[in-house]
Protein backbone atom coordinates (compact mmCIF):
# COMPACT_ATOMS: atom_id res chain seq x y z
CA UNK A 1 0.00 0.00 0.00
CA UNK A 2 0.97 3.69 -0.38
CA UNK A 3 0.15 5.54 2.79
CA UNK A 4 0.32 9.28 3.31
CA UNK A 5 0.70 10.39 7.01
CA UNK A 6 0.08 13.44 8.54
CA UNK A 7 1.05 13.96 12.31
CA UNK A 8 2.45 16.82 14.49
CA UNK A 9 5.89 16.23 14.12
CA UNK A 10 7.31 17.38 17.52
CA UNK A 11 7.34 15.78 20.65
CA UNK A 12 4.33 14.14 21.94
CA UNK A 13 2.63 10.98 22.15
CA UNK A 14 0.36 11.25 19.10
CA UNK A 15 3.91 12.64 16.87
CA UNK A 16 5.70 9.43 18.66
CA UNK A 17 3.12 7.02 17.36
CA UNK A 18 1.91 8.13 14.33
CA UNK A 19 6.10 8.40 13.22
CA UNK A 20 6.69 5.07 14.81
CA UNK A 21 3.52 3.46 13.05
CA UNK A 22 5.43 4.36 9.66
CA UNK A 23 8.44 3.13 10.05
CA UNK A 24 6.96 -0.37 10.65
CA UNK A 25 4.78 -0.21 8.46
CA UNK A 26 7.34 0.58 5.88
CA UNK A 27 9.73 -2.37 7.32
CA UNK A 28 7.12 -4.43 5.93
CA UNK A 29 7.12 -3.28 2.34
CA UNK A 30 4.63 -0.98 2.50
CA UNK A 31 5.67 3.19 0.89
CA UNK A 32 4.82 5.35 3.36
CA UNK A 33 4.69 9.42 2.88
CA UNK A 34 5.02 11.67 5.83
CA UNK A 35 3.39 15.01 5.67
CA UNK A 36 3.99 17.10 7.58
CA UNK A 37 5.66 20.93 8.62
CA UNK A 38 8.77 19.78 9.89
CA UNK A 39 10.83 16.27 9.93
CA UNK A 40 9.15 14.13 12.75
CA UNK A 41 12.11 13.68 15.61
CA UNK A 42 11.53 10.39 15.45
CA UNK A 43 12.19 9.13 11.51
CA UNK A 44 15.36 8.35 12.71
CA UNK A 45 17.73 7.14 9.94
CA UNK A 46 16.69 6.36 5.75
CA UNK A 47 14.92 3.61 5.01
CA UNK A 48 13.45 2.93 0.94
CA UNK A 49 10.04 2.80 1.82
CA UNK A 50 10.01 6.16 3.79
CA UNK A 51 9.23 9.53 2.39
CA UNK A 52 8.85 12.99 3.69
CA UNK A 53 7.29 15.74 2.21
CA UNK A 54 7.29 19.11 3.61
CA UNK A 55 4.45 21.50 4.31
CA UNK A 56 5.81 24.56 3.29
CA UNK A 57 3.31 27.65 4.78
CA UNK A 58 4.09 30.92 2.34
CA UNK A 59 3.36 34.57 4.17
CA UNK A 60 1.08 37.06 2.23
CA UNK A 61 0.08 40.07 3.84
CA UNK A 62 -3.54 39.52 2.85
CA UNK A 63 -3.43 36.78 5.92
CA UNK A 64 -2.75 37.88 9.58
CA UNK A 65 -2.07 34.59 10.30
CA UNK A 66 -0.22 32.08 7.87
CA UNK A 67 -3.06 29.94 5.87
CA UNK A 68 -1.08 26.39 7.67
CA UNK A 69 -4.74 24.67 7.25
CA UNK A 70 -4.94 25.25 3.37
CA UNK A 71 -1.31 25.12 2.94
CA UNK A 72 -1.79 21.06 4.40
CA UNK A 73 -4.65 20.16 2.26
CA UNK A 74 -3.13 21.49 -0.89
CA UNK A 75 0.22 19.69 -0.16
CA UNK A 76 -1.74 16.37 0.66
CA UNK A 77 -3.60 16.75 -2.21
CA UNK A 78 -0.33 17.12 -4.22
CA UNK A 79 1.39 13.92 -2.98
CA UNK A 80 -1.27 11.55 -3.61
CA UNK A 81 -2.14 12.84 -6.94
CA UNK A 82 1.93 12.72 -7.70
CA UNK A 83 2.39 9.58 -5.36
CA UNK A 84 -0.69 7.83 -6.20
CA UNK A 85 -1.21 7.23 -2.80
CA UNK A 86 -4.04 5.03 -1.62
CA UNK A 87 -4.72 6.59 1.79
CA UNK A 88 -4.29 9.40 4.35
CA UNK A 89 -4.01 8.48 8.09
CA UNK A 90 -4.22 11.34 9.84
CA UNK A 91 -3.67 12.03 13.36
CA UNK A 92 -5.60 14.69 15.35
CA UNK A 93 -9.28 15.76 14.40
CA UNK A 94 -8.01 19.54 13.69
CA UNK A 95 -6.82 20.43 11.61
CA UNK A 96 -5.99 17.27 10.00
CA UNK A 97 -9.04 15.38 9.14
CA UNK A 98 -10.26 18.46 7.74
CA UNK A 99 -7.62 19.14 5.75
CA UNK A 100 -7.41 15.66 4.41
CA UNK A 101 -11.24 15.98 3.81
CA UNK A 102 -10.24 19.08 1.38
CA UNK A 103 -7.79 17.00 -0.29
CA UNK A 104 -9.59 14.06 -0.92
CA UNK A 105 -12.49 16.44 -2.80
CA UNK A 106 -9.37 17.63 -4.76
CA UNK A 107 -8.28 13.89 -5.81
CA UNK A 108 -11.35 12.45 -5.97
CA UNK A 109 -12.98 9.76 -4.09
CA UNK A 110 -10.74 6.98 -4.48
CA UNK A 111 -8.21 8.59 -1.81
CA UNK A 112 -9.74 7.19 1.60
CA UNK A 113 -8.77 9.28 4.36
CA UNK A 114 -8.65 7.77 8.14
CA UNK A 115 -8.49 9.49 11.37
CA UNK A 116 -6.60 8.55 14.43
CA UNK A 117 -7.65 10.51 17.74
CA UNK A 118 -5.94 10.57 20.53
CA UNK A 119 -7.30 12.91 23.16
CA UNK A 120 -6.77 16.61 22.98
CA UNK A 121 -8.41 17.03 19.72
CA UNK A 122 -11.71 15.61 21.88
CA UNK A 123 -11.15 16.08 25.72
CA UNK A 124 -10.08 19.59 25.43
CA UNK A 125 -11.12 21.76 21.98
CA UNK A 126 -14.01 19.43 21.49
CA UNK A 127 -15.57 22.02 24.54
CA UNK A 128 -15.07 24.89 22.40
CA UNK A 129 -18.21 25.48 20.73
CA UNK A 130 -16.29 27.70 17.73
CA UNK A 131 -14.58 24.01 17.20
CA UNK A 132 -16.57 21.04 17.93
CA UNK A 133 -18.85 21.72 14.81
CA UNK A 134 -15.86 21.48 12.91
CA UNK A 135 -14.24 18.44 15.16
CA UNK A 136 -17.10 16.30 14.30
CA UNK A 137 -17.79 17.11 10.72
CA UNK A 138 -13.99 15.67 10.36
CA UNK A 139 -15.08 12.59 11.96
CA UNK A 140 -17.91 11.83 10.32
CA UNK A 141 -16.38 12.73 6.80
CA UNK A 142 -13.62 10.90 7.78
CA UNK A 143 -14.07 6.90 5.81
CA UNK A 144 -12.68 4.90 9.04
CA UNK A 145 -11.99 6.18 12.47
CA UNK A 146 -9.76 5.33 15.08
CA UNK A 147 -9.24 6.16 18.96
CA UNK A 148 -6.08 5.00 21.17
CA UNK A 149 -8.44 3.85 24.44
CA UNK A 150 -12.39 3.11 24.93
CA UNK A 151 -12.66 6.36 27.35
CA UNK A 152 -11.63 8.01 24.39
CA UNK A 153 -14.68 6.68 22.49
CA UNK A 154 -16.66 7.05 25.07
CA UNK A 155 -15.84 11.02 25.40
CA UNK A 156 -15.96 11.44 22.04
CA UNK A 157 -19.73 10.21 21.21
CA UNK A 158 -21.15 11.35 24.67
CA UNK A 159 -19.17 15.09 23.75
CA UNK A 160 -20.02 15.83 19.94
CA UNK A 161 -22.86 13.36 19.75
CA UNK A 162 -20.73 11.40 17.02
CA UNK A 163 -22.97 8.15 15.60
CA UNK A 164 -20.00 6.83 13.17
CA UNK A 165 -18.28 3.62 14.43
CA UNK A 166 -15.19 4.25 15.98
CA UNK A 167 -12.01 1.17 15.87
CA UNK A 168 -10.25 0.32 18.97
CA UNK A 169 -6.54 0.60 18.48
CA UNK A 170 -4.14 0.87 21.77
CA UNK A 171 -0.81 2.74 21.00
CA UNK A 172 1.63 0.54 21.51
CA UNK A 173 5.63 -0.22 22.01
CA UNK A 174 8.33 -0.74 20.03
CA UNK A 175 9.53 -4.06 22.70
CA UNK A 176 13.28 -3.64 20.25
CA UNK A 177 13.45 -0.76 21.57
CA UNK A 178 11.61 -0.46 24.99
CA UNK A 179 12.88 -3.21 26.80
CA UNK A 180 15.21 -3.61 30.54
CA UNK A 181 18.60 -2.07 29.96
CA UNK A 182 21.67 -2.77 32.08
CA UNK A 183 22.38 0.96 32.69
CA UNK A 184 23.86 0.95 36.34
CA UNK A 185 26.79 2.66 35.70
CA UNK A 186 24.87 5.54 34.22
CA UNK A 187 22.53 5.58 37.33
CA UNK A 188 25.33 5.78 39.34
CA UNK A 189 26.00 9.36 38.33
CA UNK A 190 22.41 10.28 39.32
CA UNK A 191 22.22 7.98 42.21
CA UNK A 192 25.78 7.67 43.64
CA UNK A 193 25.12 6.71 47.07
CA UNK A 194 22.28 4.17 45.62
CA UNK A 195 19.06 6.51 46.39
CA UNK A 196 15.62 4.84 44.90
CA UNK A 197 14.94 6.74 41.61
CA UNK A 198 12.12 8.40 40.78
CA UNK A 199 10.97 9.88 37.09
CA UNK A 200 8.30 11.91 35.34
CA UNK A 201 8.14 12.79 31.73
CA UNK A 202 5.79 15.12 29.59
CA UNK A 203 5.65 18.70 28.43
CA UNK A 204 4.63 20.28 31.46
CA UNK A 205 1.04 21.20 31.07
CA UNK A 206 -1.19 22.19 33.96
CA UNK A 207 -2.91 18.90 33.57
CA UNK A 208 0.12 16.78 34.16
CA UNK A 209 0.06 17.81 37.59
CA UNK A 210 3.87 18.09 37.99
CA UNK A 211 3.50 19.52 41.37
CA UNK A 212 1.81 16.42 42.56
CA UNK A 213 4.86 14.98 41.39
CA UNK A 214 7.40 17.27 43.33
CA UNK A 215 4.75 16.69 46.26
CA UNK A 216 5.05 12.65 46.23
CA UNK A 217 9.01 12.67 45.85
CA UNK A 218 8.93 14.98 49.27
CA UNK A 219 7.18 12.60 50.98
CA UNK A 220 8.90 9.56 49.47
CA UNK A 221 12.25 11.16 50.45
CA UNK A 222 11.18 12.37 54.04
CA UNK A 223 11.35 7.68 54.22
CA UNK A 224 13.88 6.95 51.78
CA UNK A 225 17.33 8.44 50.33
CA UNK A 226 15.37 8.94 46.63
CA UNK A 227 16.17 11.27 43.72
CA UNK A 228 13.85 12.96 41.18
CA UNK A 229 14.33 12.97 37.60
CA UNK A 230 12.17 15.65 35.10
CA UNK A 231 11.91 15.09 31.59
CA UNK A 232 10.61 17.40 29.35
CA UNK A 233 9.83 21.39 28.90
CA UNK A 234 6.87 23.13 29.08
CA UNK A 235 4.47 26.19 30.35
CA UNK A 236 4.55 24.81 34.13
CA UNK A 237 8.25 24.36 34.27
CA UNK A 238 8.92 27.83 35.80
CA UNK A 239 6.82 26.65 38.64
CA UNK A 240 7.91 23.58 38.95
CA UNK A 241 11.48 24.71 39.56
CA UNK A 242 10.30 27.62 42.05
CA UNK A 243 8.22 24.71 43.55
CA UNK A 244 11.07 23.06 43.68
CA UNK A 245 13.15 25.26 45.43
CA UNK A 246 10.92 26.53 47.63
CA UNK A 247 10.78 22.72 49.40
CA UNK A 248 14.59 23.02 49.35
CA UNK A 249 14.53 19.61 47.16
CA UNK A 250 16.92 21.51 44.40
CA UNK A 251 20.15 18.97 45.70
CA UNK A 252 17.85 15.93 44.86
CA UNK A 253 15.83 17.23 41.64
CA UNK A 254 17.31 16.92 38.04
CA UNK A 255 15.90 18.91 35.47
CA UNK A 256 17.18 17.05 32.31
CA UNK A 257 14.93 18.86 29.54
CA UNK A 258 13.75 17.42 26.59
CA UNK A 259 14.92 14.62 25.24
CA UNK A 260 14.53 12.93 21.80
CA UNK A 261 15.25 9.06 23.04
CA UNK A 262 14.27 8.63 26.33
CA UNK A 263 14.08 4.06 26.06
CA UNK A 264 17.12 3.87 27.51
CA UNK A 265 16.85 7.11 30.09
CA UNK A 266 13.34 5.10 31.65
CA UNK A 267 15.37 2.21 32.74
CA UNK A 268 17.42 4.50 35.42
CA UNK A 269 13.71 4.85 36.99
CA UNK A 270 12.44 2.82 40.22
CA UNK A 271 9.25 4.30 39.70
CA UNK A 272 7.24 6.37 36.88
CA UNK A 273 5.07 9.28 38.52
CA UNK A 274 2.09 10.05 36.17
CA UNK A 275 -0.51 12.33 38.03
CA UNK A 276 -2.50 13.99 35.43
CA UNK A 277 -5.55 14.91 35.14
CA UNK A 278 -6.38 14.39 31.86
CA UNK A 279 -4.75 11.18 29.66
CA UNK A 280 -6.48 9.63 26.75
CA UNK A 281 -3.53 6.64 26.79
CA UNK A 282 -0.67 7.46 28.96
CA UNK A 283 1.99 6.14 26.09
CA UNK A 284 4.85 7.55 28.86
CA UNK A 285 3.15 4.71 31.65
CA UNK A 286 3.29 1.95 28.67
CA UNK A 287 7.08 3.11 27.46
CA UNK A 288 8.18 2.70 31.66
CA UNK A 289 6.41 -0.59 31.86
CA UNK A 290 8.16 -2.05 28.81
CA UNK A 291 11.23 -1.15 30.55
CA UNK A 292 9.85 -2.85 33.71
CA UNK A 293 9.40 0.46 35.63
CA UNK A 294 6.36 0.27 38.10
CA UNK A 295 3.67 3.21 37.58
CA UNK A 296 2.03 5.66 40.15
CA UNK A 297 -0.77 6.99 38.01
CA UNK A 298 -4.08 8.59 38.13
CA UNK A 299 -7.68 6.06 38.12
CA UNK A 300 -8.48 8.46 34.71
CA UNK A 301 -8.91 8.57 30.98
CA UNK A 302 -7.37 5.62 29.66
CA UNK A 303 -4.97 5.05 32.05
CA UNK A 304 -6.89 2.25 33.57
CA UNK A 305 -6.72 0.17 30.56
CA UNK A 306 -3.30 0.37 30.08
CA UNK A 307 -1.85 0.05 33.80
CA UNK A 308 -3.71 -2.90 35.24
CA UNK A 309 -4.04 -1.74 38.79
CA UNK A 310 -2.57 -3.51 41.61
CA UNK A 311 -0.88 -5.57 39.16
CA UNK A 312 1.68 -3.52 37.11
CA UNK A 313 1.60 -0.62 38.95
CA UNK A 314 -1.14 1.32 41.37
CA UNK A 315 -3.72 4.17 40.57
CA UNK A 316 -4.94 6.71 42.94
CA UNK A 317 -7.63 9.72 42.24
CA UNK A 318 -6.83 12.91 41.09
CA UNK A 319 -4.43 14.89 43.65
CA UNK A 320 -4.62 12.37 46.03
CA UNK A 321 -1.32 12.82 47.18
CA UNK A 322 -0.90 11.03 50.30
CA UNK A 323 -2.01 7.72 48.71
CA UNK A 324 0.27 7.90 45.77
CA UNK A 325 3.25 8.01 48.68
CA UNK A 326 1.72 5.50 50.66
CA UNK A 327 2.22 3.31 47.02
CA UNK A 328 5.25 4.42 45.88
CA UNK A 329 6.66 3.68 49.57
CA UNK A 330 5.06 0.11 49.67
CA UNK A 331 6.52 -0.61 46.12
CA UNK A 332 10.68 0.43 46.86
CA UNK A 333 10.73 -1.18 50.28
CA UNK A 334 9.52 -4.25 49.50
CA UNK A 335 11.76 -5.98 46.67
CA UNK A 336 9.34 -9.10 45.98
CA UNK A 337 6.73 -7.09 45.43
CA UNK A 338 8.26 -4.96 43.27
CA UNK A 339 10.36 -7.36 41.45
CA UNK A 340 6.68 -9.30 40.82
CA UNK A 341 5.18 -5.78 39.55
CA UNK A 342 8.25 -5.35 37.61
CA UNK A 343 7.92 -8.69 35.44
CA UNK A 344 3.69 -8.37 35.12
CA UNK A 345 4.82 -4.90 33.57
CA UNK A 346 6.99 -6.25 30.76
CA UNK A 347 4.43 -9.07 30.30
CA UNK A 348 1.59 -6.71 30.00
CA UNK A 349 3.34 -4.08 27.29
CA UNK A 350 4.21 -7.49 25.52
CA UNK A 351 1.05 -9.21 24.90
CA UNK A 352 -1.42 -6.23 25.47
CA UNK A 353 0.38 -3.27 23.53
CA UNK A 354 2.72 -5.14 21.23
CA UNK A 355 4.25 -3.08 17.81
CA UNK A 356 3.40 -6.35 15.94
CA UNK A 357 0.35 -7.21 17.01
CA UNK A 358 -0.94 -2.81 16.83
CA UNK A 359 0.83 -2.68 13.44
CA UNK A 360 -0.82 -5.65 11.96
CA UNK A 361 -4.41 -4.03 13.61
CA UNK A 362 -3.88 -1.05 11.67
CA UNK A 363 -3.07 -3.11 8.18
CA UNK A 364 -6.33 -5.14 8.55
CA UNK A 365 -8.27 -1.85 8.72
CA UNK A 366 -6.64 -0.07 5.87
CA UNK A 367 -7.25 -3.12 3.71
CA UNK A 368 -10.89 -3.18 4.77
CA UNK A 369 -11.05 0.94 3.92
CA UNK A 370 -9.91 0.23 0.89
CA UNK A 371 -12.28 -2.76 -0.17
CA UNK A 372 -14.56 -0.46 0.58
CA UNK A 373 -13.25 1.90 -2.03
CA UNK A 374 -13.92 -1.50 -4.64
CA UNK A 375 -17.35 -1.50 -3.88
CA UNK A 376 -17.59 2.04 -4.49
CA UNK A 377 -16.16 2.14 -8.11
CA UNK A 378 -18.01 -1.12 -9.34
CA UNK A 379 -20.94 -2.93 -7.74
CA UNK A 380 -19.83 -5.79 -5.20
CA UNK A 381 -21.67 -9.12 -5.94
CA UNK A 382 -22.54 -10.89 -2.80
CA UNK A 383 -19.84 -14.03 -2.16
CA UNK A 384 -21.54 -17.44 -2.95
CA UNK A 385 -21.43 -20.00 -0.53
Amino acid sequence: MKIGITCYPSLGGSGVVATELGKLLAERGHQVHFITSSMPFRLGSFHPNLYYHEVEVNRYDVFRYPPYDLTLANRMAQVAREEKLDLLHVHYAVPHALCAYLAKQMVGRSLKVMTTLHGTDITVLGYDSGLSEMIRFGIEQSDMVTAVSNDLIRQTKELLGVDKPIELVYNFVDKRRYYPRKVDEIKRHFTPNGEKLLMHISNFRPVKRVQDVVAVFAGVRERIPAKLLLIGEGPELTNIRRIVHERGLQADVIFLGKQEDVAEMISLADVMLLPSEKESFGLVALEAMACGVPVIATRIGGLPEVVSDQECGYLAEVGDVPEMIRRTLELLLDPELYQRFSQAAIARSRNTFCHETITSQYERLYRRMLDRTACDREPCLPTRV
